[in-house]
């Protein structure tokens, strides 16, 4: 049943509408031929997925989630990527690649776990020289997130906000639509109706406090 509702709400078709900034972000690193690519908690995949067909390279998603890491790796065989995209189920708290294994890490709603400063400081070893940390967080701290990229090893080579306005247009306003479709169609369900208070209680917190609800997109580069 769960599953059912998950995917009536359709978080991955709201998502979708996320992978122009993906592109973006992308298309701020140089060119690099069929880079190795390290998506951290890359969840169901919708921007490791976009990676791999904007990189030509070869793509690892990891999550702690195995029933998304299933979900994703059905997503790569209807794409005929299997030679190029893999998942593995590893936290991002203990990750034990080689240093210097990957040309571009890159994290989308993740880094909050582990925090900005630890995680950029930890996942430096795992790229190459002059590789590349792609990190889309939070907007909160902003100014003090700009101020450790260069202690912390990197370069900035640019950042760009994911306004709450495009947040709640794009994301909130339809998924609370879809919750709100869904209670008419569930009402005499107990546990579907638990679920889709779960997911009103996101969007009620955006509604508490919109302006800590936009994101950044931080392009760096490990000098």
């Amino acid at each position: 049943m769960q599953e059912d509702i998950l995917l009536e709400l359709n978080h991955d078709l709201l998502r979708h509408g996320f992978n122009k900034y993906t592109r973006k972000a992308f298309q701020m690193l140089p060119k690099l031929e069929k880079p190795c690519i390290l998506d951290i908690g890359c969840g169901a995949g919708v921007p490791t997925l976009e990676l791999a067909r904007l990189s030509k390279g070869e793509t690892i998603g990891i999550d702690i989630d195995q029933s998304l890491l299933d979900k994703l790796t059905r997503k790569i065989k209807e794409a005929g990527l299997t030679e190029r995209v893999k998942t593995m189920k590893c936290s991002l708290l203990n990750m034990k690649f080689p240093d210097e294994t990957f040309d571009i890490v890159w994290t989308e709603g993740a880094i909050f776990v582990i925090g900005f400063e630890k995680g950029i400081k930890e996942w430096r070893r795992f790229i190459k020289p002059n590789g590349f940390l792609v990190v889309h967080d939070e907007i909160s701290d902003l100014p003090k997130k700009l101020k450790l990229i260069p202690i912390c090893g990197y370069k900035l080579i640019e950042h760009f906000v994911v306004s709450k306005d495009v947040w709640w247009n794009n994301y909130y306003c339809p998924l609370e639509k879809r919750i709100q479709g869904l209670r008419i169609e569930y009402r005499d369900d107990h546990d579907a109706l638990v679920l889709l208070d779960k997911e009103q209680h996101g969007v009620d917190e955006f509604k508490k406090n919109p302006k800590h609800h936009g994101s950044v997109f931080f392009v760096l580069q490990k000098i």
